[in-house]
C-alpha cells in the first residue's frame, strides 16, 4: 500500500493499515487503507471497474514546493503538501501516480482458474459412444514419448496422418495410432482437416507440449539433479 502512494515505511510510522473486501448489492469491492489515505477498486454491478483514491489529510503526500525557512530565507524541496487551495494542481498529479501504480501491480495478476480446468479436462477419461479415452499424464513415460514426437517442426507444418505418427511410434500398430489420435481429438490436442485423414495441432495443444517440455527440461530434471547432489 505505502508503494502504490509513494510513500516509504519508517520503523517510527504511527499510521495505522489494512484491506477489507465487501460484497455489496451494487457490486464487489476492495479497499486499502494507510493512514489518512484509502485506495479503492469495485465494480457497478459487474459492469465498470472503478479505481479510486480517497484522502483526509492531503499533508500525507509530500509536494516540491517553496517553503519559508526560520531565518527568513526561501527554498525549494520536497515537504508536505499544505492545506490550500495551491496544494489543488499537485494533488490530482499524486493521486494519479498511485492509480498508475496500482494499476500496473493487479494487472501483473494472473487468474489461474482456466489453466486448472484445462488441466482438469486434459486428464479426465472422456466417454464417447461407451468407449472410454484415457486422459494425459504429463510424467508418464508413453506420454511423455508423444509429447516429444508431437513437437516436431513437419506435423506443425505439414500436419500429422496415422502412418506419420507410427514412423516415429515402431511398437505401436496402425489400430493402436488411430485410437490414440482419436485420443488427442477428444481431449483438444488436435484437430481433423475437413474429410481428410490428417490432423493438426491446435492452441491448446502447442501450449500444453510447450509446457510440458519446459517443465521437464527447465524445472523437474535440474531440480532433482539438486536434490540428488544434496
Amino acid at each position: 500500500m505505502a508503494t502504490f502512494l509513494g510513500k516509504k515505511l519508517h520503523g517510527n510510522d504511527q499510521d495505522e493499515m489494512g484491506n477489507r473486501f465487501d460484497l455489496r448489492i451494487q457490486g464487489t469491492r476492495i479497499k486499502h487503507t494507510l493512514g489518512p489515505v484509502s485506495l479503492k477498486m469495485y465494480d457497478k454491478f459487474g459492469l465498470i471497474l472503478r479505481i479510486e483514491t480517497t484522502v483526509n489529510d492531503v499533508a500525507f503526500f509530500p509536494h516540491y514546493r517553496q517553503v519559508e525557512q526560520r531565518d527568513g530565507t526561501r527554498v525549494t524541496k520536497w515537504t508536505r503538501m499544505k492545506k490550500s487551495l495551491y496544494s489543488l494542481p499537485p494533488l490530482p498529479e499524486a493521486l494519479r501516480a498511485a492509480h498508475h501504480r496500482y494499476w500496473e501491480f493487479i494487472s501483473t495478476l494472473a487468474d489461474p482458474r482456466a489453466g486448472v480446468e484445462k488441466l482438469r479436462k486434459l486428464s479426465e477419461t472422456v466417454i464417447e459412444h461407451e468407449r472410454s479415452y484415457r486422459g494425459f499424464n504429463l510424467f508418464c513415460q508413453e506420454d511423455q514419448q508423444l509429447i516429444q514426437v508431437l513437437a516436431r517442426g513437419e506435423f506443425n507444418i505439414r500436419g500429422l496422418q496415422n502412418r506419420t505418427l507410427r514412423d516415429h511410434l515402431p511398437d505401436k500398430s496402425s489400430g493402436q495410432v488411430s485410437r490414440l489420435l482419436k485420443r488427442l481429438r477428444l481431449h483438444g490436442f488436435v484437430k481433423k482437416v475437413g474429410r481428410t485423414y490428417r490432423y493438426y495441432l491446435t492452441h491448446l495443444g502447442k501450449e500444453i507440449i510447450a509446457a510440458a517440455l519446459k517443465l521437464k527440461e527447465l524445472v523437474l530434471i535440474p531440480q532433482l539433479a539438486f536434490s540428488s547432489a544434496s
